[in-house]
């Protein structure tokens, strides 16, 4: 296949996001990206029987929040070009296209989640937003939403800013939310009840340390995922006697999620090793566990729909993201049923695809660093160095589809997962802190590219470096800091350039994540603010740079891009800036995408021909 086909192929490619299955079992519905101008919503019945049908279908991202109780209907949420301050609105699964609003368009303030309550009327929801003042605030705090009159009732008032989605019982009548009043790092389960009359702390494993919760079918017990000092455990909180007990326990063990299916008893665990998914589920009253056969494709177990078959999220570098059935016993490619009929959809075939390869380097501490290697197909080119975002995440075993369109076009990839990624163990994950964000993951980058070098897979002088968020804020310091033989081209998109502009105008609630990877607030710690940001050494750029940004861009906002260019105006150092006006925090919808694709394979292309 042709650069000019792989283009088109990975335009058309779709990605599911936010799978959720119905608490009657029947159905599926997720987000879909690239199945038109912007993400929409579907839903599948979970026997296989029938094609997806599309619920939404509009000119912004539509993102599913929740099942209705009945299973009847789904609460979605949309933005205004990625702006993030989204709407809710009900679409019932007969009327498909029909939103019905259910709070105010285009809010001055933040919405997170959004549950219909059993009676129908009432919507739970967190937003930074004072109604009594009718003004945007710093915390977000819960609210229970009355649709029919329009109500807005708080029901519970945290202190300090944090990012949530609520998550109310079966029953409708206790809240499950997170808090971060003790520690930017921290994050602890409060409760409190449909009248807010309750309101307390349930669980608080340390007031830096992590803990992740959500409700069992029964609405008395929760799963718990927390952090210790070196790992994360699993157990369950009962309601009726506030017990804590632990199930999995196990320093060895990388859990970086757990939940229990709306239909089900049993715990779904995804477990991340070395970058590569491993599903299990555990039973709830006994502890056993039982762990799927080893498959080529990363599983999430979602919800079971016989005694012996799932619904799963299932991919890999070969596999498009799909929504299958599987049977426990054997989660092989072949064994599986497809929910969304993604093939059926693309004329793409598993031998167009680049397979991701596992490549490792030392780090200059000793510290072994992973990334995934994408080959060039025919003559190399030069290399890309893409770093993802976050960075609390990781890059996995998966189509990217900007990646494999790089190599279509000539060019070896390095997807690097740098010290500070999840899938390596909460160590690992936390070992960025150590010197703050801006240090040592950077180091790590850099031992990549000379490790790709002294292979012989990239060579000097014809190196780039991409990524969008953290990985844009890799891509400035890359190209501030490394001398041309290393790095000689950067194309950061949406990355921050100044972490005091950027911790003063991003969301209120990803402030203490800030915080939490440089060990405190810019006031706090005003020299760590300073030296790691690349707006002070622009001057020191000897490459090629391309400024990409998203214009609605509420996390790195484009005020980052307004300094840096003023920066680099007055140190003479040239630049391209490429801006799309309807994107947000990265570039998503595909007339972009195919405008962002072009323009950095020739970006690329004409710096390492020279030109």
């Amino acid at each position: 296949m042709n650069p000019d086909q792989m283009l088109n192929e990975m335009l058309n490619l779709p990605l599911i996001r936010t799978p959720k299955v119905s608490c009657d079992g029947k159905w599926v519905a997720w987000t879909w990206f690239r199945t038109g101008p912007a993400a929409d919503v579907y839903y599948a019945p979970t026997d296989g029987s029938a094609a997806p049908t599309r619920l939404t279908e509009t000119a912004n991202n539509t993102w599913l929040a929740s099942w209705t109780p009945d299973c009847h209907a789904v609460l979605v949420a949309q933005d205004q070009d990625g702006d993030e301050r989204y709407q809710l609105f009900r679409v019932d699964i007969k009327r498909p296209g029909t939103m019905q609003p259910l709070t105010e368009a285009a809010p001055s303030y933040f919405l997170r989640g959004g549950q219909l309550h059993p009676n129908e009327r009432w919507l739970v929801y967190a937003a930074n937003f004072d109604v009594v003042r009718g003004e945007e605030i710093q915390p977000t705090w819960v609210y229970r939403h009355d649709v029919e009159s329009g109500e807005r009732v708080v029901l519970a008032q945290p202190k300090k800013p944090c990012y949530y989605a609520p998550r109310l019982n079966h029953a409708g009548t206790h809240i499950l939310y997170t808090r971060k009043d003790r520690h930017p790092a921290g994050r602890q389960i409060w409760l409190v009840d449909i009248e807010g009359t309750e309101d307390r702390e349930i669980i608080n494993c340390g007031p830096s340390l992590k803990v992740n919760a959500s409700w069992f079918p029964d609405n008395q017990r929760v799963v718990v995922l927390a952090e210790t000092e070196t790992h994360r455990r699993l157990g369950i909180w009962d309601r009726s006697n506030e017990g804590l007990r632990w199930l999995i326990d196990d320093p060895a063990r990388n859990i970086e999620a757990a939940f229990v299916p709306p239909n089900n008893a049993h715990i779904a665990v995804l477990e991340v090793q070395q970058a590569r998914r491993r599903a299990s589920f555990v039973d709830a009253d006994t502890g056993e566990e039982t762990v799927l056969p080893e498959s080529p494709l990363n599983l999430t177990l979602l919800a079971p729909v016989e005694s012996d078959k799932w619904v799963a999220l299932a991919y890999n570098s070969l596999q498009p993201d799909d929504l299958v059935r599987l049977p426990l016993k054997d989660p092989q490619p072949e064994s599986t049923v497809s929910l969304t009929r993604v093939w059926e959809r693309i004329s793409l075939k598993p031998f167009d695809l680049k397979p991701a390869e596992d490549f490792r380097w030392p780090a200059r501490d000793g510290l072994e660093i992973q990334g995934w290697l994408y080959r060039a197909a025919g003559e190399v080119k030069g290399t890309i160095i893409s770093i993802h975002g976050g960075p609390t995440y990781h890059s996995e075993d998966w189509i990217n589809s900007q990646l494999q369109f790089f190599a279509a076009r000539g060019f070896n990839v390095l997807d690097v997962n740098y010290r500070g990624s999840t899938g390596f163990g909460l160590s690992f994950q936390e070992a960025i802190k150590a010197e703050g964000w801006g240090s040592q993951e950077q180091e790590d980058i850099r031992a990549g590219i000379e490790a790709l070098i002294a292979s012989g897979i990239a060579k000097p002088g014809k190196v780039g470096i991409t990524g969008t968020s953290f990985g844009g804020y890799s891509a400035w310091c890359a190209i501030t800091r490394y001398p041309p033989e290393l790095v000689a081209a950067a194309a950061p998109i949406c990355g921050m350039t100044d972490l005091v502009v950027d911790y003063e105008t991003t969301r209120p609630d990803l402030r203490p994540y800030s915080e939490e990877m440089m060990g405190g607030s810019p006031d706090e710690v005003p020299e760590l603010f300073y030296e790691r940001s690349p707006l002070h050494f622009v001057g020191d750029i000897q490459g090629k740079l391309l400024i990409v940004q998203g214009m609605q861009d509420p996390n790195v906002t484009p005020e980052n891009v307004r300094v840096v260019r003023s920066q680099l105006d007055q140190a003479n150092v040239p630049y391209e800036v490429l801006a799309f006006e309807d994107e947000g925090h990265g570039i998503v919808r595909p007339k972009n995408l195919k405008i962002l694709y072009l323009r950095l394979a020739e970006f690329f292309e004409s710096t390492f021909d020279g030109s």
